[in-house]
């Protein structure tokens, strides 16, 4: 099981909207719906470029404004952090059943860290942050690397995304994937099974995605 973090098993996005927020308000302006909306899932270089351009500021520098967002969503974390409907659990479904299970994140490792204080680091057998990955979501490396240290082909993994670039990259991979849309809709996608909450989702639903597959 592959599990992404932001959107699928935190209701992190709302604290994410703040900082981002708050850092536009900072270079005198407000980020926009659909400026929020794309940045959704990517990469924290790509989420601050595409605020820049947003602002119309694209000559700011993306590492600095990056150290900001990373130093206030840190802040947020340790204060504001709960469970997805459904999401908890889920995971202790499919730890109990002794599957082998893997975080594939965005986010960055100091981030990650602090979210591990509420999903427990003993939920994960591996976990892939961001800033380890060479190329991050929709880039398949993240799920690819995730399935590797698992020991597991990824054509046997399941993972779950909230966002399209999340979706894409697990496609990307090759793995099965259930969608649980969180702040934006996903459109249909052949190879995608969709589901509104993680309420929905259970064991043998998992086992029916990977049994839709090719041997």
């Amino acid at each position: 099981m592959l599990f992404d973090m932001d959107g699928t098993l935190i209701d992190s996005e709302k604290l994410w909207d703040v900082a981002l927020q708050e850092l536009a308000q900072t270079y005198g302006g407000t980020l926009s719906d659909a400026a929020r909306r794309a940045i959704i899932g990517t990469s924290m270089d790509a989420s601050m470029r595409i605020l820049h351009d947003d602002l119309g500021q694209p000559e700011r520098d993306p590492e600095a404004s990056a150290a900001w967002i990373n130093a206030r969503i840190l802040e947020l974390f340790r204060t504001g952090l709960r469970w997805r409907p459904g999401a908890l659990a889920l995971l202790k479904a499919v730890r109990a059943a002794g599957i082998p299970t893997a975080l594939v994140t965005s986010s960055g490792r100091p981030l990650v860290d602090i979210a591990l204080d509420t999903l427990g680091r003993d939920s994960f057998d591996a976990v892939v942050c961001g800033d380890e990955v060479d190329a991050a979501k929709p880039h398949p490396e993240p799920y690819l690397t995730a399935a590797r240290l698992l020991n597991v082909p990824i054509e046997r993994c399941v993972a779950i995304e909230d966002s399209a670039t999340g979706v894409a990259s697990a496609l990307a991979a090759g793995a099965a994937v259930l969608a649980v849309p969180a702040e934006v809709p996903l459109p249909a996608t052949e190879g995608v099974h969709q589901v509104e909450s993680l309420t929905a989702a259970d064991l043998e639903l998992l086992a029916a995605l990977l049994g839709q597959r090719p041997a």
